[in-house]
């Protein structure tokens, strides 16, 4: 295997994390970021070629994740859930920077540190929130709540670990 072969290989594999969190970031449902992130991976390596070295290599793997995801946000444009495209690009390009600005283990090193700081309830409504097929409807059916209730108590939860992961990060240690 050539050289630069190697190389590409290199990149793409340590690229990985990144690239599945900025897809998932966009699309929170795990199979079609799944399914976005292995199109985005062929067309990388269809591509090879066109990566300049010297440069970031996740912010091109973002840019065809992006184009990626873009297009199945079109395909789903019945849904009247979805984003209009200027959010949506606003959002990617957010999501985009957070990959160039630190390495991901920081933030996931911080986000497990502040996870651990929350109380017993609220870490295990987070975690029946995100566990695969869970949904915040049938969430709140089973805790008796309304959807909007449990929605505002899962956004100040996750606003809570947003400011401890910034805090965390902004001191430059663990949590």
């Amino acid at each position: 295997m050539d050289e630069s072969r190697e190389a590409f290989i290199r990149e793409i594999t340590a690229a990985q994390s990144s690239l599945w969190a900025y897809v998932f970031s966009l699309l929170p449902d795990h199979v079609a970021a799944q399914d976005i992130l292995q199109q985005t991976n062929l067309t990388l390596w269809r591509k090879a070629g066109d990566f300049q070295q010297g440069t970031s290599f996740v912010a091109w793997a973002s840019r065809a994740a992006y184009f990626h995801v873009l297009t199945y946000r079109r395909g789903m444009r019945r849904d009247r859930l979805v984003f209009n495209d200027e959010v949506f690009a606003y959002l990617a390009e957010r999501q985009a920077e957070r990959l160039t600005e630190r390495v991901p283990g920081e933030r996931v090193t911080a986000l497990r540190g502040c996870l651990e700081k929350l109380p017993p309830t609220s870490r295990r409504l987070l975690e029946s929130r995100y566990a695969p097929g869970a949904s915040v409807k049938d969430l709140a059916q089973a805790d008796g709540r309304s959807v909007a209730a449990l929605s505002q108590v899962l956004y100040r939860i996750r606003d809570t670990l947003l400011e401890c992961i910034e805090s965390t990060l902004a001191a430059g240690g663990a949590a």
